[in-house]
């Protein structure tokens, strides 16, 4: 069995530095049936451990009326965790937030114990027990000392920071809840509680968070800079919940526990009020600032997006109206995230997978590092002059890592033309470099043997180098063998690394989405693609066969140096590809409030090659927001969020019968106290409403055995 601890600096798996990457998916927000899809994503994207709540309100929204089935089908999600070949930390709350009503607690709950929720209180307690009691029954066997997934457990909250008690009392309030907790059978290695802002931690491990924005900001205008784009030895995150600045709030000695992230934002969530869209270089080069800064688990909230599920008494959203933060979709919960609400892969998947393509290579190296951040480092993020960096050494081998950002979110910072880049400890560093605004890298360092570092070859695949700049060379193994090859800034974002059944690696360099899973002695490779699928296939041996449907498009060219050879052979899809079905659509009513619109879509055509995986109707449109109905019922929603908005939704859900929906958009008032990031030209228009394209996209997927 693989043991897991931890100490003063890492994570330990079996003894041995582990830097893992985590991501959150919320199982009851995503149709069961895509589960174990979403899951092989995931990891092809670099995470190793799957993060979830359990959301209290989806299974007992009527009190003793437990619901554990279809998409809140908790066991069988941790088994299919476990098919996948990952680990788990499940967060049980019983609060959970996660932008669901009332923080993930039932209705029934808050009207029975008002004032005492999240408090000592004997009589909660008892309920808390119970829900405890329930979860432990769909997870019984599926711990870590049974031969199951699940290695930690998250208590609580931002319990004391946002609700709860603090002190002594919030100390005993989550004593008492871990207690309880392994009285029932919850039997982890690692329990964690969210450690920002003056949250309670007591003796659990604490993990801690940040976003590239604040979408829950009550403001309405552009905010002050985020702290999470500068090193740091601080760990708390001022813009969690907005009422902490740098150097307040954090409870825990930071000598005694690892930097652990578990809310990394992957996206942002929007609300109504503020309609933040971060990019895939924003949550990139946070990323590099917490590395830079000491932390050894990169955390990311969300990893995965999804859907409101349908409730029986309420729709189960954040609202203010129930005296939650922001008011919210009534289903969406798409957050942007590096895969989103329909499985679809956003802009940042690639950059997160980039970087869990270093953390697998280097993080028992870099785990191992200390951290040295250097007096004239900027630790303000309104500084936009000083460069900043930030370095990882370890004085016993003499290796390690230096951390530059000169980007941050929404501002334009110094061009920085022969900086000289210097450390007199833990060894003298000096050197010359190029930085330029919105630059971000990682580069390794080596001892001399004299007393002094220098930069060594750049072993990181074109880490937040401007595209069209002379590529570097990227350093991976292949089949246990050291490998360079050169790739250019967009091929180092398309770069999947897959580790064959066989045992031997490759990469395969395509703009689609690539996933994999091993199937008896061979690994099936999935690519999915919204064009003719093409990928590259880098391997240390040539491929001798075309998988079914392709062809070679190049002939193989051998990039040789001394560590080896490599073949990089380029594949195109030539088979017939699947037609989109058919639809129309036509307007009902229209005026200066909303626009109604009725939307057919035919049944899906005939696929004889089987590789029509989804359908997306496209639906671009201005205005405050817009829904969709199928049958009088919402089923997705929307916020417009700037000039040239689309809205994509998958159908695969609905099922491959025809359909008609009915869309609504509401107008966008000129007067209308919210934050938009690119604000539409009203001109003399005191509204804004329209639909201006309707479309529907074939989603293809191929698979092909290696």
């Amino acid at each position: 069995m693989t043991e897991y601890s931890y100490d003063n600096k890492s994570l330990l798996r079996n003894g041995h530095r582990w830097f893992p990457v985590m991501g959150e998916i919320h199982y009851s927000r995503y149709p069961e049936q895509y589960w174990k899809e979403a899951l092989l994503k995931m990891k092809a994207g670099g995470v190793d451990i799957v993060s979830s709540y359990v959301f209290w309100i989806h299974h007992e929204e009527v009190q003793n009326e437990w619901n554990w089935s279809g998409q809140r089908d908790l066991r069988r999600f941790v088994q299919t965790v476990q098919d996948c070949g990952m680990v788990m930390f499940l967060r049980v709350g019983p609060w959970c937030h996660g932008e669901v009503r009332n923080g993930g607690f039932p209705d029934w709950l808050c009207a029975k114990h008002g004032k005492n929720l999240r408090t000592n209180d004997k009589d909660y307690l008892q309920d808390v027990d119970n829900y405890f009691k329930n979860v432990y029954e769909q997870v019984k066997g599926l711990f870590l000392k049974d031969g199951g997934p699940i290695i930690g457990i998250q208590v609580e909250n931002e319990y004391g920071h946002c609700g709860g008690l603090t002190g002594e009392e919030g100390e005993k309030h989550m004593k008492t809840l871990t207690k309880m907790l392994k009285e029932h059978g919850f039997d982890a290695p690692l329990y964690t509680a969210t450690g920002w802002g003056g949250a309670v931690t007591v003796d659990l491990l604490p993990v801690m968070g940040g976003y590239c924005d604040a979408p829950w900001d009550p403001r309405t205008t552009e905010i002050e800079p985020s702290g999470n784009f500068v090193f740091t030895y601080e760990r708390n995150d001022h813009n969690i919940g907005s009422d902490y600045g740098l150097g307040e709030g954090t409870t825990f000695d930071m000598d005694k526990v690892p930097y652990l992230t578990a809310e990394l934002g992957g996206g942002l969530q929007m609300t109504y009020k503020r309609r933040t869209v971060p990019t895939g270089n924003d949550i990139a080069a946070m990323s590099i600032a917490k590395m830079g800064s000491g932390c050894s688990l990169l955390g990311y909230y969300m990893y995965h997006g999804g859907t409101n599920p349908d409730g029986k008494l309420s729709s189960m959203q954040e609202t203010t109206a129930t005296g939650s933060f922001c008011d919210l979709l009534e289903k969406n919960y798409d957050f942007q995230a590096p895969l989103g609400e329909y499985g679809n892969a956003n802009d940042s998947y690639r950059y997160v997978r980039r970087l869990a393509l270093f953390v697998h290579d280097y993080g028992e190296e870099l785990a191992e590092m200390d951290t040295y951040i250097p007096e004239d480092n900027p630790i303000k993020p309104d500084n936009f002059t000083d460069l900043r960096y930030a370095l990882r050494f370890n004085k016993n081998t003499g290796n390690g890592f230096l951390f530059i950002n000169n980007y941050q979110r929404h501002n334009e910072l110094l061009d920085h033309y022969n900086v000289h880049i210097h450390f007199d400890k833990p060894i003298k560093l000096d050197a010359t470099i190029d930085v330029k605004n919105g630059d971000f890298m990682i580069l390794p360092v080596k001892s001399t043997g004299k007393g002094s570092i220098v930069i060594d070859k750049p072993i990181l695949c074109e880490l937040g180098v401007r595209p069209g700049k002379m590529g570097t060379e990227l350093f991976y193994s292949l089949n246990n063998e050291n490998m360079y090859h050169t790739l250019s800034c967009e091929d180092s974002l398309n770069s999947s690394k897959i580790t064959l059944s066989s045992g031997k690696d490759v990469l395969i360099i395509s703009s689609g989405t690539v996933y994999s899973e091993n199937i008896a002695n061979k690994t099936r490779i999935y690519l999915e693609s919204f064009t003719r699928p093409e990928f590259r296939l880098l391997s240390t041996e040539y491929l001798d066969y075309v998988p079914a449907g392709f062809k070679i498009s190049d002939l193989p060219e051998n990039t040789a140096n001394a560590c080896g050879i490599l073949q990089d052979v380029s594949f195109v899809y030539t088979a017939s590809l699947p037609k989109a079905p058919a639809f129309s659509h036509s307007v009902q009513s229209a005026d200066n409030s909303k626009i109604v619109m009725f939307i057919h879509i035919d049944e899906w055509p005939v696929d004889h090659f089987n590789t029509l995986h989804d359908v997306f109707l496209d639906i671009a449109y201005v205005g405050n927001c817009a829904r969709l109905y199928l049958d009088d019922k919402l089923v997705a929603d929307d916020l417009f969020t700037k000039s040239g908005h689309q809205w994509h939704v998958g159908l695969r859900k609905f099922g491959k019968k025809a359909l008609d929906f009915r869309l609504e958009v509401d107008a966008l008032n000129k007067n209308d106290n919210v934050y938009i990031e690119e604000k539409p030209n009203f001109a003399s228009e005191d509204y804004l409403c329209g639909v201006y394209d309707i479309g529907v996209r074939p989603l293809v997927r191929v698979s092909f055995d290696l």
